[in-house]
């Protein structure tokens, strides 16, 4: 039951719909708006009005976006749907391993030494150590330093505020798991006697793949060539200690995952996607449990 005091004021009726009572505005121009003329935005709802004026104001880039991803709906994981969204895979997968880097100051609690990833707790019968295959997705929680921890999330947050919205969170979780794992084979194959921490393939994966997608819709992708060859050639330079074979393991397997989505985006392709990204998962298994052993042999 309403008040004549409410009934009588028409800011609390739907300025589209006079005659339709509401208690929602819109957080753009503020103006009272019934359930149908709602279109959920990131914070709260925005009219058709504010909707039309934010659709005019589109960038080219954006626009041609729309267009060359379907324009889908957000439900369907559309990559225009979804920009305004927060990046909340990419603030979850930050929380889990800053969690894990305040387990390892613990002393006496060798988190690093549980987590850490060499290709010998693949075969125990040639190395002596247990079987354990899940290290080749921990090593990327667990790092070397605080600023080994530092730069790797704020590369990640720099990129996933712009590559998850496009993505959609699973795929964009896909993304950097598959990184991860495709840095730790590059490690267990070019290098099997090396141990590794750090997310760096993962993160290294959003390069390539943020790369194959901007240069799919037509961006001008120079600065990230720079920076991802700037990160590559450290890499190499002595003194730095840093696995640049998870580096370029999961620079590869990003450009990959990059290319099935783009070529995998309509709904109707969304079993084909799975698939592939799950053969490609499996490829990169098969190769680093024959592989090494084949190395280590010759």
């Amino acid at each position: 039951m309403t008040t004549p005091e409410f009934t009588s004021n028409r800011d609390n009726f739907c300025y589209r719909h006079p005659d339709r009572q509401s208690f929602v505005l819109c957080q753009r121009c503020m103006r009272t708006i019934c359930p149908e003329c709602q279109t959920q935005a990131a914070v709260g709802v925005i009219c058709p009005e504010c909707m039309k004026a934010e659709r005019g104001s589109r960038t080219p880039a954006q626009k041609r976006a729309q267009r060359q991803w379907g324009g889908r709906s957000r439900a369907r994981g559309s990559l225009t749907a979804v920009q305004s969204g927060r990046p909340m895979m990419t603030y979850a997968i930050i929380a889990v391993t800053a969690f894990v880097g305040l387990l390892q100051l613990i002393p006496g609690f060798d988190v690093t030494g549980l987590l850490l990833f060499h290709v010998g707790y693949l075969f125990p019968d040639l190395s002596g150590l247990p079987f354990q295959p899940w290290r080749l997705i921990t090593a990327v929680l667990v790092h070397s330093g605080i600023w080994h921890i530092g730069l790797n999330m704020l590369a990640l947050w720099m990129i996933g505020r712009s590559l998850e919205p496009m993505l959609g969170r699973w795929r964009f979780l896909a993304l950097y798991v598959l990184g991860g794992l495709g840095g730790s084979v590059a490690v267990g194959i070019i290098s099997p006697g090396t141990a590794t921490v750090g997310a760096s393939g993962a993160v290294f994966a959003l390069f390539g793949a943020l790369l194959v997608i901007g240069l799919h819709l037509g961006a001008n992708m120079t600065g990230l060539f720079v920076l991802l060859g700037i990160n590559l050639v450290i890499g190499f330079v002595p003194g730095f200690n840093i696995a640049w074979q998870a580096h370029v393991g999961g620079a590869a397997v990003g450009a990959l995952v990059g290319l099935i989505v783009l070529r995998t985006r309509k709904r109707s392709q969304r079993t084909w996607q799975i698939l592939l990204l799950i053969a490609l998962a499996a490829l990169l298994l098969a190769a680093v449990f024959i592989v090494p052993p084949i190395l280590v042999g010759a």
